[in-house]
């Protein structure tokens, strides 16, 4: 029986978690990456396959290759670099410290996860990267500046990635999952309430694998996000700026 075998970042809640159900139901071993080990744990109870728990912050460049260092001689199939967080306020206002720790997480850890896998991956010429950006990646977000900016350049780099390998004829896969509001801990950890209805999780993880088992580049869940996307596009962008601020102001949580 041939071992299939996933790595999942932020695998202890949200889209991480879902992302184990739905791949274990698939028959994936699953190697879960989160800071929370009592709810990684507790996820893999109710999971079918073998699972391989690993508690780290990786957020830290250097913990990102000990990860790698630990686990690149088994064979991965399926990276899916899922962690990351938000955080609201005016650019002049908010924290520094957790803008720093939001780049080195949302930023530094897909980079760093990516490059290193992709190598391994290239030399199998077989592989699967999901790269978690957000329909915040095709806009400028005043009040979510630092966030908007980080999965903008998540997404650029995967479409930027995905190009080369597809001139290298390569059969290895990059792509980028752009959801708009999901019924996640985002939320509160970014304190900002969404005024349109949130998609699922487990919505969002299924509709997202069965496109990059696709090889979709551009993975967007949801007609409504759809369509908003591909309206901003005709828009200018100074409009576009005065409707993303009054949209973000309205997720302020009271």
């Amino acid at each position: 029986m041939i071992t299939v075998k996933a790595l999942i970042t932020g695998a202890s809640s949200g889209l991480g978690a879902d992302f184990a159900r739905i791949l274990s139901e698939k028959g994936y071993d699953l190697i879960l990456v989160a800071r929370r080990k009592k709810r990684m744990e507790n996820l893999a109870k109710e999971l079918k396959t073998n699972v391989e728990i690993i508690e780290l912050d990786i957020s830290s460049t250097y913990n990102c290759m000990n990860l790698y260092d630990k686990v690149k001689k088994e064979k991965i199939d399926i990276l899916i670099n899922n962690a990351g967080f938000g955080l609201f306020g005016k650019f002049d206002e908010t924290k520094l410290d957790n803008e720093l720790d939001m780049i080195d997480l949302n930023i530094k850890a897909v980079h760093t996860l990516t490059k290193l896998f992709l190598k391994d991956f290239k030399k199998r010429n077989y592989g699967y990267i999901l790269n978690v950006a957000s329909a915040a990646a095709f806009l400028p977000g005043p009040l979510m500046s630092c966030y908007y900016a980080t999965k903008a350049y998540i997404l650029h780099l995967t479409l930027a990635i995905n190009e080369e390998l597809k001139h290298d004829n390569s059969d290895v896969y990059i792509g980028a999952l752009c959801p708009g509001p999901v019924d996640t801990e985002f939320n509160k950890i970014a304190k900002v309430k969404f005024t349109v209805k949130s998609l699922s999780s487990e919505y969002v993880t299924k509709y997202a694998l069965t496109k990059m088992f696709k090889k979709k580049k551009i993975i967007i869940p949801g007609n409504t996000t759809k369509f908003a996307i591909t309206f901003s596009k005709l828009l200018p962008m100074k409009l576009k700026l005065i409707i993303s601020y009054h949209l973000q102001k309205s997720k302020k949580q009271k």
